[in-house]
């Protein structure tokens, strides 16, 4: 096992009156909520691309981490380091589960054979700490988007071969996925949008994505992989649209191509500030159009345009999303997952653990205030009370198609209808959700 965090004991729940920084004031993974622990709830992952492979470069900057498995030795050596060190910080951690795309855990070799056989050797080692460790894999996913290659797109692009390309990683890492136990696999459509709409036959690209998808269903059940498949929206960055701009958006493509009933969203928070929407609202649409998998929790920067990948810490809005993640049943094959980044200059090994920590208590904490919502029913109710006149013999009829639109029509006319408005009640609803989350 690597040592790199020697100096990092642990982490524990020590309670809300702890004044111990890398200790869980909040997440006690065995609690008791709504009949499961907090640990079977939130099913929190942590991902390896921006916490181990990324060194903390941007646009205008070069990176600033300065990690022993960054460079220095041959690349498969530094792959083996780095992923020594990746399962220790999960270990110590006690998140149960981590996610990874392809090329996180392998590097890329100079030909296809090459790039497969590196990334079979570093499926096998991490079978090994899976099993050293007693870690989990929430999901994996292939990396369609970094190459060169791919700067026009993987599915969309308008060479076929580089569709065969990405169709090649994607069949070897969701094997590999397969073989790790993976509860999901997750396809990230990371360039498949456009630039310019003067050199761009919409029509043709979406049906090559479209036609991609259904080949991955028909991959899953070939090999009897059971785990759920997830497309993650994005509305734009690093293309100027993407096709896979929201929830909503997702839903009609999948329902255009038939695999609504095989494909389920991974909904992550920064994606949804993108898109011009809340969090809670993109959660609150997957869940009613039943689509909702799992989650990629982070936060963006309403001042800033781009895909921050910060740490969640505002209780408030993670509150709301776990109100309706549990308004849908909760996870069941999905989880958490930290598609998060340090700030370039939390440089020690120590920030890790310190951001991680602070996520986590932020997540349980919501998540036990958005039960208590359930359990008090402190918004359920005046849903009910509002829809209330939809269970009338009325409202029946007008959903079961009993009555057409001449009938309804008539109807009004002879009932001399003239319905009073009744207040949404808007602001008392809000005090409610404040007193059960500051209360």
């Amino acid at each position: 096992m690597s040592s790199y965090f020697s100096e990092i004991e642990p982490i524990r729940y020590e309670g809300p009156n702890s004044n111990n920084p890398l200790a869980f004031h909040h997440y006690d993974a065995q609690k008791q909520v709504l009949g499961k622990s907090l640990a079977e709830h939130l099913r929190f992952a942590v991902c390896y691309w921006h916490s181990f492979c990324w060194d903390g470069f941007d646009v205008f900057g070069e990176g600033t981490f300065k990690r022993p498995w960054h460079s220095g030795a041959d690349a498969m050596t530094l792959a083996h380091q780095k992923m020594d060190v990746a399962f220790e910080f999960f270990a110590k951690l006690g998140a149960p589960f981590w996610t990874f795309h392809d090329y996180d855990i392998a590097p890329e070799g100079d030909s296809i054979r090459e790039s497969r056989r590196n990334f079979d050797e570093m499926v096998e080692r991490a079978e090994a700490k899976q099993a050293e460790t007693g870690m989990k894999l929430l999901w994996g996913t292939a990396k369609n988007f970094g190459a060169r290659r791919y700067m026009a797109g993987a599915a969309t692009n308008p060479n076929p071969e580089v569709f065969a390309y990405a169709a090649s990683q994607v069949q070897h890492a969701m094997t590999a996925t397969q073989r790790l136990g993976g509860a999901n696999y997750v396809l990230w459509g990371g360039r498949e949008g456009y630039e310019t709409l003067l050199n761009t036959d919409l029509k043709r690209e979406q049906e090559q994505l479209g036609r991609f998808m259904q080949m991955v269903v028909e991959y899953k059940h070939k090999i009897g992989f059971k785990g759920t498949l997830l497309i993650e929206p994005k509305p734009q960055e690093p293309t100027k649209h993407q096709y896979d701009y929201d929830s909503a958006t997702v839903f009609g493509f999948l329902q255009k191509y038939g695999l609504e009933k095989e494909v389920k969203v991974n909904i992550e928070v920064n994606h949804a500030t993108l898109a011009g929407h809340t969090f809670e609202h993109e959660i609150a649409t997957a869940a009613s159009l039943g689509i909702l998998g799992s989650v990629d929790a982070n936060r963006g920067d309403h001042q800033n345009g781009w895909d921050t990948d910060q740490f969640p810490n505002s209780v408030e809005e993670m509150t709301l999303a776990c109100y309706h993640i549990l308004q849908a049943g909760g996870f069941t094959t999905g989880g958490f997952n930290f598609d998060t980044k340090l700030r370039r200059t939390s440089i020690e090994p120590s920030d890790l653990f310190h951001a991680h920590v602070g996520a986590m208590d932020t997540l349980a904490l919501a998540f036990t205030k958005a039960a208590q919502m359930v359990e008090q029913g402190t918004l359920s109710e005046f849903v009910e009370q509002r829809y209330a006149g939809w269970n009338s013999d009325l409202g029946r009829k007008i959903l079961s198609g009993e009555m057409n639109l001449a009938a309804l029509a008539d109807y009004a006319v002879e009932q001399n209808l003239n319905p009073e408005p009744v207040s949404n009640r808007q602001e008392m609803l809000e005090n409610r959700v404040n007193r059960v989350i500051y209360g």
